[in-house]
């Protein structure tokens, strides 16, 4: 990943680009401006890079005025001695807003955050979803949620639903998350041991069956554990196959 550093203090910027380079060595500082003319020219001849840390108090004036200039639409955390701009910061693209003396604690919390919310520079998020799939073979969710990526165990998995036509997995603690695959594909990827298709709403875990009720025309009424308010009823047709399934003595049908 590229960064640029706007800081008219010479040492101020050493410090950052030091603190930057020991939490993330992989980043790559672009350029080192100290004015409003210097990242008005720099920016006329250069491809902005992934994010911004920008001083408000320059050596020619408020950095705020580089935002009248040119139209910046990547990520800036902002760094300062004065805590009265913070609003006027969270106006322009800003994803955190740091006072000086910088400490590495929260320069390394600001950059978790330009993580979580942006990602790292050139990620190809199929990519990756085929590194991580391919890697650990029906093992392993890979899930976007806007920017944000999170890998989920297949066995944090509860339960699979199908809501709206999207699929949604619910995990152990709770949590849902929607998934590229249909159910389809899910039942291709899951343990028949493990998990079995109720019906054509619900894959369910065997460990997040709480209670089972009787129900008309020979039908089982599943409580899950986490709740869902979803009516979680095996079909007509799966009920033969769900009580095998659950003494063991079948994969599901």
């Amino acid at each position: 990943m590229k960064v640029l550093i706007v800081e008219d203090e010479e040492a101020a910027a050493r410090r950052l680009e030091k603190l930057i380079r020991e939490i993330d060595p992989e980043i790559e500082v672009a350029g080192q401006l100290d004015s409003i003319e210097a990242v008005l020219n720099w920016m006329g001849q250069n491809k902005l890079p992934e994010l911004i840390f920008m001083d408000i108090h320059l050596a020619d004036g408020s950095s705020f005025e580089i935002f009248q200039h040119v139209q910046i639409d990547k990520p800036v955390i902002f760094t300062t001695a004065y805590d009265q701009y913070a609003i006027q910061a969270f106006q322009v693209n800003s994803v955190d807003y740091l006072l000086k003396p910088l400490k590495k604690a929260s320069l390394e919390q600001a950059l978790r955050k330009y993580y979580k919310w942006h990602g790292k520079a050139g990620l190809d998020y199929q990519e990756l979803a085929r590194a991580i799939q391919g890697s650990q073979p029906g093992k392993r969710f890979l899930i976007r949620i806007g920017q944000s990526i999170r890998v989920v165990e297949m066995k944090e998995a509860a339960y699979f639903y199908t809501e709206d036509k999207i699929t949604f997995i619910t995990t152990k603690e709770g949590k849902r998350y929607p998934l590229d695959q249909s159910l389809e594909k899910l039942e291709e990827m899951l343990d028949p041991k493990a998990f079995f298709r109720i019906n054509r709403q619900f894959i369910i875990s065997i460990d997040a069956i709480r209670e089972m009720y009787a129900y008309s025309k020979s039908r089982v009424k599943v409580a899950l554990d986490p709740p869902c308010e979803l009516e979680t009823i095996v079909s007509t047709e799966r009920s033969p196959f769900f009580k095998k399934w659950l003494l063991g003595e079948g994969d599901g049908g």
